[in-house]
């Protein structure tokens, strides 16, 4: 039985209690009216929604119990021959600490130095027209023409390091995904074509949650940029997912009762 059918049967067997003036409107809501029968009701749904609630967030509960015990449980390291010796033996989960660094970084010809990942875009600089509504004292509306011009990219170029090492321990690029790029520079040709180049760093340092086996780590990992083990482990204990879902099950319980006010309630007659 859904939510929506218990609501029903709860509200029919109180609306056999109600004394014979609960159709009577007690608020006026100018586009709808609320009677004493729909206030009673509407408690039902109240309960039915907190008896969800605390059903869906028992459930929560327990997979943020998981999680923290999984964290917490997990092997610390920051040596290389500890890094090592985990991913041979595959002893599971683990943060890892270090420095992550491109083995054969790369560039662009115009822009030069070194980088773990970089990318241009081409832009142009293009006249559009747009349809502007306009109304003179009269109330009368007219449409005008307007031109106006902006910088479109045309085409982007990225170039990344084939291979990367984490803690001196070499892997595929791919391993650990690329820490977040910055704006480098903007070189112009001519008056209407632009380059911008974004890029990434060849160097980082942070901290990594993998499980070692199979003498590797898995793919796409994220880097918890210049964050220590112990930091990134306080903001995993700090889970505040049962805050956010009572905040947003308090607000869909109220639209419930809201929508449930407003529809036409004839089935309780």
């Amino acid at each position: 039985m859904n939510i929506i059918q218990q609501i029903k049967q709860t509200a029919s067997q109180l609306v056999s209690l109600i004394k014979p003036d609960s159709d009577k409107v007690v608020i006026d809501c100018g586009n709808f009216e609320i009677t004493k029968r729909e206030i009673i009701v509407s408690f039902s749904i109240l309960a039915l929604m907190l008896i969800f609630g605390f059903s869906i967030s028992e459930f929560i509960a327990d997979k943020i119990e998981d999680e923290k015990r999984m964290y917490n449980q997990a092997l610390q390291i920051d040596t290389k021959e500890l890094f090592e010796y985990g991913m041979e033996t595959g002893v599971g989960n683990a943060f890892v600490y270090g420095e992550l660094k491109a083995v054969d970084p790369v560039t662009f010809e115009e822009i030069g130095d070194n980088w773990l990942w970089i990318e241009k875009e081409r832009q142009e600089y293009t006249r559009h027209e747009r349809e502007v509504r306009h109304e003179d004292k009269d109330g009368n509306v007219y449409y005008t023409t307007e031109e106006y011009w902006t910088w479109d990219t045309v085409f982007t170029e990225s170039r990344h390091s084939e291979k990367i090492t984490f803690l001196g321990v070499e892997f595929d690029y791919r391993k650990i995904n690329k820490p977040s790029s910055h704006y480098i520079k903007t070189i112009y040709k001519g008056f209407n074509v632009r380059y911008e180049y974004y890029g990434t760093p060849p160097e980082h340092t942070g901290t990594i949650f993998t499980k070692l086996k199979d003498g590797t780590i898995e793919d796409n990992l994220h880097l918890y940029e210049n964050q220590t083990i112990a930091e990134v482990l306080a903001d995993k204990n700090s889970d505040c997912s049962q805050v956010v879902f009572w905040i947003l099950w308090i607000i869909l319980t109220i639209a419930a009762v809201r929508g449930f006010y407003y529809l036409d309630n004839s089935w309780l007659d």
